[in-house]
C-alpha cells in the first residue's frame, strides 16, 4: 500500500476536485490510499490559508511516518513563501518520502532537492482530476509511484541527472537560498500564459545565472497571450538562441508543461520511487 498525503502549499482546491481524485484512485489504484489535509480547502485571500497554516500542513504531511508520498494539490502562487522554513523543520521521516508537483510547487522541489530531502518529482497534481486529460496525466504519476516508468519523460536515460521547472519559477529561484546546484543536469523548462517576449526575457535572465548544464530541453509553452505585434521568433528558436549564448547543448523538446501530455520527471537520476 502506498500512502499519499495531499496538502496545498499555494492555493486551495475544491471538494469536487478532492472527490474526483478519490474516485479515480478507488476505481483504478487499489494499492494507493490518498489523504487530503483539511488545509487544502482553507482560504486566506489568494492562498490556501495564511503562511503559517500552509507551512504547518506541509510539515504535518512530510514529518508523519505513516505517509510515503507528499503530493502538492495545486500550483498557483505561494509555495515560495514557506519553502525555506519548511525544509529546516523536516525530520527523518520527511527525508524518506517522495514529493510530487510542478509549476509553483517547483519552489518546494528546488528547496528539497538542494537540501537532499526525499525524492523530488515533477508531475501532475490532484487539481486536474476532473478532466479526462488531467486524469491521464495523474495516472502517469500514480503508475510511477507503483513502479511503472512508462509515464516518465522519454528522453531520460538514467545516466545524466535531470530537473524540470516552470520558467518563471526557475528564474525567481536563481540567486536565492533555495536554488539547487544544477551543474551537469539536463534541465527541462516549460511555461504557461506568458507573452513570447516574456519567455525570451526569462531565458535572458537564466542565461546569466545558470551553471554549466549538460543540456536543455524545452517543454510546452502554452496559452501564450496575443501581443499587438508578433515577437518574430518561436519558443524553440528562443530556446536555441539562448542555449547558443550560454554554450549549452539544446537537446530538443520535452513532454512537460501545463497540458495533458505532461510527463513525470524525477529529479536527479530517473528511477522508481524511493521506499524505506
Amino acid at each position: 500500500m502506498t500512502n499519499i498525503a495531499i496538502c496545498a502549499p499555494a492555493t486551495p482546491i475544491t471538494r469536487e476536485q478532492q472527490a474526483a481524485l478519490e474516485q479515480l484512485v478507488a476505481a483504478e489504484f487499489p494499492q494507493v490510499r490518498v489523504t487530503f489535509h483539511e488545509q487544502c480547502f482553507a482560504q486566506h485571500g489568494h492562498f490556501a490559508g495564511d503562511d503559517l497554516t500552509r507551512l504547518t500542513a506541509l510539515l504535518d504531511c512530510a514529518n508523519d511516518p505513516a505517509f510515503d508520498v507528499v503530493w502538492f494539490a495545486k500550483g498557483g502562487y505561494g509555495s515560495n513563501r514557506i519553502a525555506e522554513a519548511a525544509v529546516v523543520r523536516m525530520n527523518d521521516a520527511a527525508r524518506a518520502k517522495t514529493y510530487v508537483g510542478f509549476s509553483d510547487a517547483g519552489y518546494l522541489l528546488a528547496a528539497l532537492y538542494k537540501a537532499r530531502i526525499g525524492q523530488c518529482v515533477h508531475g501532475h497534481m490532484p487539481v486536474s482530476a476532473r478532466s479526462e486529460g488531467g486524469r491521464e496525466a495523474i495516472r502517469r504519476v500514480l503508475r510511477w509511484l507503483e513502479g511503472d516508468t512508462s509515464g516518465v519523460e522519454p528522453s531520460l536515460d538514467g545516466t545524466t541527472p535531470a530537473a524540470a521547472f516552470n520558467l518563471i519559477t526557475l528564474a525567481m529561484l536563481t540567486g536565492t537560498q533555495m536554488m539547487p546546484d544544477l551543474t551537469g543536469h539536463v534541465l527541462m523548462v516549460e511555461e504557461v500564459a506568458e507573452h513570447m517576449y516574456a519567455v525570451d526575457r526569462l531565458f535572458f535572465h537564466l542565461a546569466g545565472t545558470l551553471p554549466r548544464l549538460a543540456g536543455l530541453r524545452l517543454g510546452a509553452i502554452t496559452d501564450v497571450p496575443e501581443n499587438y505585434v508578433e515577437f518574430g521568433q518561436t519558443e524553440e528558436e528562443i530556446a536555441q538562441f539562448w542555449c547558443a549564448r550560454m554554450g549549452v547543448p539544446y537537446l530538443g523538446r520535452a513532454l512537460i508543461g501545463h497540458y495533458s501530455a505532461n510527463r513525470v520527471v524525477p529529479f536527479g537520476l530517473a528511477s522508481p520511487p524511493a521506499r524505506t
